[in-house]
């Protein structure tokens, strides 16, 4: 059960409006947005500043950087929610799945701009910053824009990553579960 009960319709015509926009067609609004839609001022603040549009990063690398922030700060909700409507979309397999959660910025499975957008999330997740090393990798495959939409998603995905650990937010029926470590011999 979650901290606080989500909104049930018939909801207020402003978040309806906003649940409409924002939901896929045949989709039932969020457990967490409809929990949020408790505060109304909080929920059109969410979607106003919510990186939900399309930026100057791709929507893979958008993915790499929600994904990798959302498993490091373990919000399993978040992250099984994007798992499950984008990683077909972006071209994620089994591994590069998996990697988000438990592999090393450096994992194969990723190409060199990727393997910099993890070290930068691990990075400012860990040390909360971008060490040196690493904003040379980054600035190596992304220009200025990129690399301030990069934090800022990081950033924003840190939030709503607080706001799902907080509530206690349930799995959405459809969310991915983290998968299991790998086990070393």
């Amino acid at each position: 059960m979650p901290r606080i009960a989500p909104a049930e319709a018939p909801y207020p015509p402003q978040i309806a409006a906003a649940l409409e926009r924002i939901m896929p067609a045949g989709v039932a609004p969020l457990v967490l947005f409809r929990t949020m839609a408790r505060n109304p001022r909080v929920f059109e603040r969410m979607f106003a500043g919510g990186l939900l549009d399309r930026g100057v990063l791709s929507q893979r690398q958008r993915e790499v950087v929600i994904d990798r922030t959302t498993a490091k700060l373990g919000a399993e909700y978040e992250w099984g929610v994007h798992i499950a409507f984008f990683a077909e979309k972006v071209g994620f397999d089994a591994d590069m799945i998996a990697a988000t959660v438990h592999g090393p910025a450096d994992a194969p499975c990723w190409s060199a701009d990727e393997q910099a957008l993890l070290a930068a999330v691990d990075d400012m997740v860990e040390q909360h910053t971008i060490g040196d090393a690493t904003w040379a990798r980054l600035a190596a495959h992304f220009d200025e824009t990129q690399i301030l939409e990069v934090i800022a998603l990081a950033g924003y995905y840190h939030t709503i990553s607080f706001l799902c650990r907080a509530l206690d937010l349930p799995l959405e029926s459809y969310g991915v579960r983290f998968p299991a470590a790998p086990r070393h011999a």
